[in-house]
């Protein structure tokens, strides 16, 4: 039995260089060689950046000839992007009640008060 293990996708990109690969692969697919041009590290070291992303489900990659070309997983940010959602949407809940609160009458005003 094949046992694989799935890397968190917040993990995966909490590292700068990472996060740079997968920009580079989000743009467009590309091999290795591709990817890492220009960037500080090494293609092996580009390369186990992409495993660690392929592990997080965020890329895909598929062999052309001799070549292996990553691409953005369609559905790789979803998790991420639903989790953001719900503490964007709270946040916004918060605000609201803290809003509503601050503005809410606490006494009547004054007679005569403008």
């Amino acid at each position: 039995m094949v046992e694989t293990s799935t890397v968190d996708p917040w993990h995966a990109l909490a590292d700068p260089t990472r996060r740079e690969v997968f920009a580079r692969v989000a743009r467009g697919q590309g091999s290795v060689t591709e990817i890492a041009r220009d960037l500080p590290v090494s293609r092996p070291a580009v390369s186990q950046h992409l495993r660690v992303l392929l592990d997080a489900r965020l890329v895909d990659v598929r062999r052309q000839g001799r070549e292996r070309l990553y691409q953005p997983r369609l559905s790789g940010l979803d998790g991420l992007r639903r989790e953001l959602d719900s503490y964007w949407n709270q946040t916004l809940s918060t605000f609201k009640d803290v809003a509503e609160q601050a503005y809410e009458p606490t006494a009547a005003p004054p007679e005569g008060a403008p």
